[in-house]
């Protein structure tokens, strides 16, 4: 085992996820540089650096230290230290500021920050507020640097050291020590495995009650983010049993153990026994309750009267159907494909109820189709997020909502549009904060693919036959000259669609093999769709009118392999665009993003009018405004004008979005949608998922590959069962017991 000591002085590759480094060092003692791999978690050029590992000749790089120890050592010459300082990692220090106070101080720096914190106040521009904020750096940088190093050394993700260093601080090491199943409770990102092989190294029994509680709760969560709100208790002990390798028992004993503490329900449907998380049987016992509370209420009267029309747009006979069941039901489901007019619907439910006095709150689950029912209504529309004043609760990690059964929203009606996306977790929060008395209208597309959360909400109503619902299935004479719409009903009622009608907006381009999709689709992006739109507003831009859906992330025609093809040539290398390496990925400005998971705490500031606000969602698409080198942040603008910052932090919340997965674009319309079709795992080439990618576009589709491979996605209409309980609570509710 060899030491060395020395200064990082070129980063040629980091991963942040694992902290795998190589980077040219130089040994200031033998006046010679080298190449070194090894763990180096947030290695930083200037810092200095105490290895410990072996020389080892690479066949393809040649001599290279390979070290399997890393510690930093604090610089003592000023130019050291104030490469330090100007790092990034001690925030309200940057070059400017790092040069100034070593100017100041020179080599003595880091002991006058230490030991007489006071005097960094002789260094102009540095008031009290600002010392403050640079010893607190400071000291929490050193902290966390040997906390970094303790995940290091025990093969833990070095991206969960921060998030252990902010819930725990220095002591972060000892908790983890004693007990390190408290990471899948107290830290967002880390689940049972981690834990597990990490309490595995520690040497705790693989019988051990916490170990049967966590896995448990594991296998239950991964069910629940497959859709399903519950699962039957003989196979879940099986499986899970399997997975931990110990008994059915044991695990039958833990779920018992669960339910006493309130984390796990053990309940029967239909005669079968079946283990809930407690939190979701909670929300499908109060969504079956409060739906047919709503239902039944007396609400407020509304004139439903044909002869006297709140509009001069002609309705048919169902459409008047769906109307007056909105003006006379406490609650009512209405559902239909594109072109049946649900917009129209919905528009003429307004009138009657802004005749009738009453106040109307309308929703969606996300921002775009919040913003579309405002533009295609006049009227507000908001998520049903910040219609319920969402916020985040910092002790239990979850959010909250302002809106709830102590304090109702002030609607006499809520409108609910795109309602195959809410899961039930959702619709419970929703529900709780209508009071009785107050009209509730679901509109969606129950042939949608079905909410990316647990439950089945929109298909569990209507097969409850519990609530007043109808179906739209007539296509009105404007929506039927745009064969989008007609083939979404083809393909809907599984027939095969036209194809390459002259002057449509539907077409097929036939190609053999996957690398001459990817050449047309490239080719459709940056050249011949561009030529299509000409200068048709929004759709002129590729960029954000030109989206491309798959299914899928991996393989040629996968999202991964498409962003990078797609950045090439959109957004390609600019010496006016800065970049940012994060992984495996490459940000640059100017990048289409989307942000994959709920973030209820990242802040934001609106461009237009300076309001601020918290949250990003999943699903969020936006644009990289800016990359800043000096302090390592990307700026992104989502809608347009709210502007968030993202650091190492949370960048793995970003991916690029040139190209995502059909589950990903639900709630979205584009101008223009190009999908590949190939060969795609049949649990994904399915009906309703092709169905939900065609009625995304707006004005264009184009389908690029194997009409075999559409037929047998139109073919295969298998439909991935959910396991939900709501239907059979709504049918068998008992308000007595």
């Amino acid at each position: 085992m060899v030491e060395l000591s020395a200064v990082l002085t070129e980063l040629i590759f980091t991963n942040p996820e694992n902290g795998y480094t190589v980077a040219l060092f130089e040994n200031s003692e033998e006046d010679v540089s080298f190449t070194g791999v090894g763990i180096l978690p947030f290695a930083r050029e200037g810092r200095r650096y105490r290895l410990s590992g072996d020389w080892e000749v690479h066949k393809r790089y040649g001599e290279q230290f390979s070290f399997t120890g890393a510690s930093e050592e604090l610089p003592t010459t000023a130019d050291g230290i104030e490469a330090f300082l100007a790092s990034g990692m001690i925030r309200g220090i940057g070059p400017k500021t790092a040069k100034a106070i070593v100017s100041r101080f020179g080599d003595e720096t880091l002991k006058i920050i230490e030991n007489e914190p006071a005097r960094l106040a002789e260094v102009s521009g540095i008031g009290p507020k600002t010392a403050a904020k640079i010893v607190e750096g400071y000291a929490r940088q050193r902290e966390f640097a040997n906390v970094a190093l303790w995940f290091e050394t025990r093969g833990i993700a070095i991206r969960y050291a921060k998030k252990c260093y902010d819930v725990w601080g220095k002591n972060a090491p000892d908790v983890i020590q004693n007990n390190p199943y408290q990471l899948v409770d107290e830290i967002v990102g880390v689940g049972f495995r981690t834990a597990d092989a990490l309490a595995a190294k520690l040497g705790f029994d693989r019988h051990s009650e916490d170990r049967l509680a966590y896995g448990s709760l594991y296998v239950l969560n991964y069910y629940a983010e497959e859709g399903n709100t519950y699962y039957p208790l003989r196979p879940f002990c099986e499986r899970t049993a399997e997975l931990l390798e110990v008994s059915s028992e044991e695990v039958g004993n833990a779920l018992r153990v669960l339910a006493l503490a309130g984390r796990a329900r053990l309940d029967s449907l239909d005669g079968e026994t079946v283990v809930y998380p407690e939190l979701l049987h909670r929300a499908e016992t109060r969504t079956a309750a409060k739906l047919l509370d709503l239902e039944q209420a007396s609400i407020k009267p509304v004139a439903f009267d044909r002869k006297h029309p709140v509009s001069n747009v002609e309705l048919s006979e169902k459409q008047w159907k769906a109307v007056e069941l909105a003006c006379l039901s406490g609650v009512c489901v209405i559902t239909g494909g594109p072109g049946t007019g649900k917009t129209t619907i919905i528009n003429t439910i307004l009138g009657y109820f802004e005749r009738a006095g009453l106040t109307t709150a309308i929703a969606a689950p996300t921002g775009r189709a919040a913003k579309r029912i405002t533009e295609t209504s006049g009227r507000p529309a908001s998520t049903i997020h910040r219609l319920l004043e969402y916020v985040y609760s910092d002790d239990d990690k979850r959010i909250r909502f302002g809106r709830n059964a102590e304090n109702p929203l002030e609607a006499d009606a809520v409108i609910c549009d795109e309602s195959s996306m809410i899961d039930i977790q959702l619709m419970d929060a929703l529900l709780q904060a209508i009071p009785s008395g107050t009209r509730l209208i679901l509109v969606g597309d129950a042939n949608q693919l079905p909410s990316v959360g647990p439950g089945n909400v929109l298909r569990d109503i209507l097969e409850s036959d519990m609530v007043p619902s109808i179906r739209l299935t007539e296509i009105f004479r404007q929506a039927a000259e745009s064969l989008i719409v007609v083939n979404a009903h083809r393909i809907n009622s599984g027939e095969y669609p036209d194809l390459n009608a002259r002057e449509k907006d539907f077409f097929f381009l036939r190609r053999k093999t996957e690398k001459e999709m990817l050449a047309t689709i490239l080719d459709l992006a940056t050249r011949r769709l561009p030529a299509f739109f000409g200068t048709d507003g929004e759709a002129s831009d590729p960029v954000r009118s030109i989206q491309i859906l798959t299914p899928v992330h991996k393989g040629l025609l996968g999202t991964e392999s498409l962003n990078r093809e797609l950045q090439a040539v959109l957004n390609p290398p600019d010496e006016t665009k800065r970049e940012k390496v994060f992984g495996n990925r490459l940000f640059r400005e100017g990048d289409k993003v989307m942000q994959t998971k709920n973030d209820y705490e990242l802040a934001w500031k609106r461009t237009d009018d300076f309001s601020e606000g918290e949250g990003v969602f999943n699903g969020d698409l936006g644009t990289v405004l800016a990359i800043d080198p000096e302090f390592n942040e990307m700026t992104v603008v989502f809608d347009d004008v709210k502007c968030a910052t993202y650091d190492a932090t949370n960048l793995e919340e970003l991916e690029l979005a040139y190209a995502v997965t059909v589950h990903k674009s639900q709630g979205s319309e584009f101008p223009a949608v190009v999908m590949p079709m190939t060969w795609f795992p049949p649990f994904l080439a399915t009906r309703n998922l092709f169905y939900t990618a065609v009625t995304r576009a707006k004005k264009l589709v184009v389908l690029v590959g194997s009409e075999d491979r559409m037929h047998a996605m139109i073919d295969n209409n298998a439909i991935r069962e959910r396991f939900s309980g709501l239907a059979v609570r709504l049918k068998q509710w008992d308000p007595f017991r």
